[in-house]
């Protein structure tokens, strides 16, 4: 038997972004020498909308609809819909923050090999004024910078550090050491490039984790990047649904909930008495409160909402 031909009106177009067609190629520059570009992608906003609705064709649901499903799938997290987009970048980001990127391992990714080609002749480098200073209460991150006066000396001895790894590189492949062992004492900051193909989901949740404020700003530039110069060109309906539910949201949990419940009906004392319970309030050994990072986020959470600091 012969398959049945399909009509013209049957047949499946690939779905074409022009917003997105518009950038295929061109590169974002990151950083001083890193760059993000897009070389491919799967999907649209109308592919999420067609999956969650297990439908064919077109036109069959107004805009304002689609939207509101889009809305109602990311609310509930129901994600499968959003795997069914996928987008292709080449990136050219510095070792220290692809190690952070590649733990993201719902992705496919090919990364220059230094046992075949050679190590890119670039590493990022730090301006005199960019020198952060270690956070006082988040061992993994860092609050303030170093006065730029200061950071001429990092940043002057960094150049060398850089500069004497690279001599010694070349010298050994000169030699004719083997790739693979004349790369073992180039820095982190050494730039590499990878193609990395992910789903929509895992997208969105990388982005969430690397768009955060206490990510490390390294990644967090090239996560912008990647949302707000890629991915709300490619899909603007589900932009807007992350942005209003993942990058804008603040969760509560039960015990603050309770809170809050305690705090609008002007009960402080039930406040008090709810976080004393959670262990929240236990004396420092030089006087205050001693510290507690989930009492820490919840003051911050009441903050936001211009709310009083109950204890």
């Amino acid at each position: 038997m012969e398959p049945q031909k399909e009509s013209q009106a049957e047949k499946l177009a690939r779905p074409r972004v022009a917003a997105l067609d518009e950038i295929l190629g061109v590169p974002f520059r990151v950083l001083d020498d890193g760059l993000v570009r897009v070389v491919d992608y799967m999907g649209d906003d109308a592919a999420i909308v067609q999956a969650a609705r297990v439908s064919y064709g077109a036109g069959t649901k107004a805009v304002s609809d689609d939207r509101g499903l889009i809305r109602y799938l990311l609310r509930h997290r129901h994600t499968t819909p959003f795997e069914m987009c996928e987008l292709k970048l080449h990136v050219r980001v510095p070792m220290d923050a692809w190690r952070q990127w590649i733990r993201h391992r719902m992705a496919s990714v090919n990364e220059t090999s230094t046992r075949y080609s050679l190590a890119i002749d670039a590493a990022q480098r730090t301006e005199p004024g960019a020198w952060r200073l270690q956070s006082g209460d988040n061992k993994q991150g860092s609050e303030g910078f170093l006065a730029e006066a200061a950071g001429l000396a990092f940043s002057g001895s960094e150049s060398e550090l850089q500069e004497h790894a690279r001599r010694v590189y070349d010298e050994r492949l000169a030699a004719g050491l083997a790739r693979e062992q004349a790369r073992k004492d180039l820095p982190l900051c050494t730039y590499t490039e990878a193609y990395w193909k992910i789903d929509l989901h895992n997208l969105l949740h990388f982005l969430a984790l690397r768009m955060d404020p206490h990510a490390q700003r390294e990644i967090r530039d090239y996560a912008t990047v990647i949302g707000r110069q890629i991915v709300a060109r490619w899909l603007p309906l589900t932009w807007e649904a992350f942005e209003d539910y993942r990058l804008g949201a603040v969760v509560y949990s039960r015990l603050e909930q309770a809170m809050l419940a305690a705090l609008g009906a002007r009960d402080s004392a039930q406040a008090c008495a709810l976080a004393r319970e959670a262990g929240w309030l236990k004396p420092a050994a030089g006087g205050g409160l001693a510290r507690h990072r989930e009492r820490q986020e919840c003051e911050e959470k009441l903050r936001e909402l211009n709310l009083t600091i109950p204890w």
